[in-house]
């Protein structure tokens, strides 16, 4: 049986949620609490396995509740949020960065067309989450002590092409925050991610790195120096005259965007001149096609298993044999920006 404690200030949230999660006979609700503080008070007497958290709420928020609890008794969070007000996501993203497992748009009423998918990827991420059972976080000015890896041949990089889901926000933000203003690739990203989600987290990172980064339009130019994210919905490539390519064909993995359409676009437009990464996620998408950038003669790096909230995507790849560099965040930061360097002039 998964427990659940809700954390919710409006009560016809927490009846809602409740009513969403009992239906479900492996889940059991331990408790609700109102806000951060309340919640914080309730886990002194019990652990659940998942813990769901709002953003907006009065007295502590959610943001200052997950970084509490991170602090003194670590469970899995998920943020359910109902608001796309830019300070409400930005505590969201910032409630990730803090240790929150993963961020879902919170499910429609019972009446709306999308109830039951919105339902649906309730339960299944509070079941996913709840396998995770050491939550690891990246707190600002932390990083590992760096260690060298044998250097491999490569020569500058045209394109660096990242895929990330469960837990990749704020490992994303941390190879990012490795890159200078004016870096000489173009770099492009497949999050997965809840719909709505996906503008606020590119502000946010924006914000927080200071770098251009952008939802990809379909048909534009690769810019060196810009990070570009797929937009929801769509897979997103690159085309061999290095412009974007957007694309509404069927689901890869059973999602859309995909890593593996990235990767594969990246190997038919660049071959070797293209670095593939692959980040903490559940399930597979992107790792044979790491492999076969690799097998192309593209750098690739898999994140590690201990940085990892969810080792799916990366753990496929090492096992494939798809990875020349296993690496946590911090390294992957410094590896990357070794590669593509700065002219010291931003975009």
């Amino acid at each position: 049986m998964i427990t659940v404690l809700i954390v919710d200030d409006s009560a016809v949230a927490r009846q809602h949620l409740r009513h969403i999660l009992e239906s479900d006979p492996d889940i059991h609700v331990i408790g609700t609490a109102v806000d951060g503080e309340e919640a914080v008070e309730l886990l002194k007497e019990r652990t659940p396995d998942v813990i769901t958290m709002d953003i907006n709420m009065p007295g502590m928020n959610g943001h200052e509740a997950t970084r509490a609890i991170m602090e003194t008794n670590p469970v899995p969070i998920v943020i359910v949020s109902a608001s796309y007000e830019r300070s409400d996501v930005e505590k969201s993203f910032r409630a990730m960065e803090a240790g929150a497992v993963a961020i879902l748009e919170k499910p429609a009423g019972s009446g709306h067309p999308d109830f039951e998918s919105t339902s649906r990827e309730l339960l299944k991420t509070v079941k996913l989450m709840s396998e995770v059972r050491v939550v690891r976080r990246w707190p600002h000015g932390r990083r590992k002590e760096a260690r060298s890896e044998a250097e491999t041949s490569v020569k500058k990089p045209k394109l660096v092409a990242i895929g990330a889901s469960t837990g990749g926000p704020p490992v994303i933000q941390t190879i990012l925050s490795g890159l200078k203003p004016g870096f000489l690739a173009p770099v492009m990203i497949v999050q997965h991610i809840s719909k709505g989600f996906i503008d606020g987290m590119t502000e946010w990172l924006s914000s927080e790195t200071g770098l251009p980064i952008v939802i990809a339009s379909d048909g534009e130019t690769l810019k060196p120096g810009r990070i570009y994210f797929a937009p929801d919905g769509y897979h997103m490539g690159v085309a061999s005259n290095g412009r974007v390519s957007l694309s509404k064909a069927p689901p890869e993995n059973g999602i859309r965007p995909s890593v593996a359409h990235l990767f594969r676009s990246a190997i038919a437009a660049y071959g070797p001149d293209a670095v593939g990464i692959l980040l903490t996620g559940m399930g597979k998408d992107g790792a044979m096609e790491l492999k076969q950038m690799r097998d192309s003669g593209s750098l690739t790096i898999a994140q590690d298993k201990e940085s990892s909230v969810i080792y799916g995507m990366p753990g496929e790849a090492v096992r494939l044999d798809g990875a020349t560099l296993v690496l946590p965040p911090e390294r992957i930061a410094a590896r990357l920006a070794s590669l593509i360097g700065a002219n010291g002039q931003s975009n």
